[in-house]
């Protein structure tokens, strides 16, 4: 029974630590083909739109509208922005409300390797993935892996399709505005839509293009 247990930990371990680790060894350089949040949609029913594409074919304008969004620090961190957390902490205090502290890298290896919703399990696991991406991946890389693999509304992943889901355009081709759109609507994409944005989805995008030009240096990792 012991060797037994044995066998079944390293096999545990072996799924949980080493096949991530090989995984962003190799995503390093390659497109990423599915994530469980796509198969998991998937047998819901729901239909899979993607289309990868590297990280200088993606507009600048998208980069530094999601880092303006999602994690202003995002260049400069090394994966946990922990004046974010306590932030989030001391909110929780005064108001009660829990709302969200994850970084874009924090996001992508949960994208990447885990499924939704929270649990301590989850959150662990997060917890140790995310440094991992940052030794392996540079910044840039990182954020191609999260435009191309979050979810921009119900069965639409990445900036390409969502790009011409909801602009008709290319993600290389979207502008400031529409740039800050899809930025506004990642909360809860699978709710807003950014070609139909609702008042809230129209202030959002809006504050996040006046944060754009007072980040400046803050968006040192973006190419252009």
């Amino acid at each position: 029974m012991t060797a037994l247990l044995t066998r079944l930990l390293g096999w545990l371990a072996v799924l949980l630590i080493l096949l991530p680790l090989l995984l962003t060894l190799l995503y390093r350089y390659v497109p990423v083909p599915l994530t469980p949040l796509m198969v998991i949609r998937l047998f819901e029913g729901e239909s899979l739109h993607k289309d990868w594409q590297p990280g200088p074919r993606i507009s600048a304008q998208l980069k530094m509208a999601v880092i303006a969004a999602e994690d202003n620090k995002f260049c400069r961190h090394r994966g946990f922005d922990w004046q974010a957390f306590a932030d989030v902490l001391d909110e929780f205090r005064s108001e009660g409300r829990l709302r969200g502290g994850s970084t874009i890298t924090m996001q992508t290896a949960k994208n990447l390797y885990l499924w939704p919703g929270r649990s301590y399990t989850r959150k662990a696991l997060e917890a140790l993935y995310t440094p991992m991406l940052e030794l392996i991946l540079p910044k840039e890389r990182i954020l191609t892996l999260y435009l191309n693999i979050a979810e921009f509304g119900p069965g639409i992943y990445g900036a390409e399709a969502a790009a011409q889901a909801y602009f008709n355009t290319s993600a290389a081709g979207l502008n400031r505005q529409q740039a800050s759109l899809l930025a506004a609507v990642l909360p809860n994409p699978r709710q807003y839509n950014a070609a139909r944005p609702s008042a809230y989805v129209e202030r959002r995008a809006g504050v996040i293009r006046q944060r754009i030009n007072q980040l400046g240096p803050w968006l040192g990792c973006i190419r252009p």
